[in-house]
């Protein structure tokens, strides 16, 4: 998956927490960022928002920084990102002790934690964010301490993001589609265990899978039917719009399931013209609607942040390895936001 960050929460009614572009992968080109204003403004984002801020993100250490040195304006405009809640991803090794601080943070706060589980085996077909656990064995043991360290905690979690459209799109080997759909349904069945936690499976984007309809049987078979709906936008650019057209008819053919989209880059939509990598590090862009649950959209749960805006793609563009954080093209995500 593009830009998946290092193993690093809907409303007091729920539980618990939360890649990807026209095709799997990848800051900006640019090391310094444009101070322009957007060209097309990201909706106005409703107020309000029950997720946990992590006070120990890299971008609040990049704003503690920046002030200690006397960089106050970039400060500034970084507290865009540092000031909002953005999901944690649990570590591909040992997730329990990052998973833990932060249920003790988002419970001290009265909030509600925002996850990724991203640790399927064979993930992103190798490319930048390959990895994941060895085998089954060892997913099965590791999706198990994930849930463990959630507990009863107020959550939401996206579960592995691009998981299900590499098996639509054919990246992902046939050899592995059975395996990885049975690993996807028990994952949801042991999440679902937690009282307070709520499961969204990846779905991918518009521009990845154009048709819907092919990630139907699929997420049924990854275990949709328990979860709480599905997840679209990950780390990527798709604007809201899109997301939520697209997310529609595919809850219409999924039995009315709700979702959740990712708004984290998505304030000036994708890159014009594609091409090549068009979603690694893509110069230009902005953060999107800030997280909130309160969509206006009866089928969308909440837009979230679920690509932690700063970490890259991966190395293109001059950025670092996928999930590193890359404070040139944080500031230019925030110089660019219009909210």
């Amino acid at each position: 998956m593009p830009g998946r960050p290092r193993p690093r929460s809907l409303a007091a009614a729920l539980g618990v927490a939360v890649l990807i572009a026209a095709a799997p992968g990848c800051g900006s080109e640019e090391s310094a960022p444009s101070r322009a204003p957007a060209e097309a403004p990201p909706e106005a984002p409703p107020a309000g928002s029950p997720y946990w801020v992590d006070p120990e993100s890299d971008a609040a250490r990049q704003v503690a920084a920046w002030e200690a040195r006397g960089r106050n304006g970039e400060a500034q405009l970084l507290r865009r990102i540092s000031e909002r809640p953005m999901a944690l991803w649990g570590p591909g090794d040992d997730p329990g002790p990052a998973i833990r601080r932060a249920v003790k943070g988002a419970r001290a706060a009265g909030r509600v934690l925002v996850l990724a589980a991203y640790n399927i085996p064979h993930r992103d077909c190798g490319r930048h964010s390959a990895g994941g656990a060895a085998d089954a064995t060892a997913y099965r043991n590791w999706i198990g301490a994930f849930a463990d360290a959630v507990g009863d905690a107020r959550a939401v979690v996206v579960l592995e993001p691009d998981a299900v459209p590499h098996i639509v799109d054919g990246c992902t080997q046939a050899a592995h589609h059975e395996e990885r759909l049975r690993l996807l349904s028990e994952a949801v069945t042991r999440l679902k265990r937690n009282r307070n936690t709520k499961v969204y499976l990846d779905a991918g984007n518009p521009a990845w899978i154009p048709d819907p309809m092919k990630l139907v049987e699929p997420l049924f078979k990854a275990g949709l039917g328990q979860a709480d709906g599905f997840s679209l936008n990950v780390s990527n650019f798709q604007p809201d719009a899109a997301g939520r057209e697209y997310g529609a008819r595919l809850s219409e053919a999924a039995h009315g399931k709700h979702f959740v989209i990712d708004t984290s880059r998505n304030g000036r939509g994708p890159l014009p013209g594609g091409g090549h990598e068009s979603w690694c590090n893509p110069p230009g862009r902005a953060l999107g609607t800030a997280p909130t649950d309160r969509t206006g959209d009866p089928l969308v749960d909440a837009y979230l942040w679920i690509k932690r805006p700063g970490e890259s793609d991966g190395p293109c563009r001059g950025g670092p390895a996928a999930g590193r954080w890359w404070p040139e093209y944080a500031l230019g995500l925030a110089s660019r936001a219009t909210q």
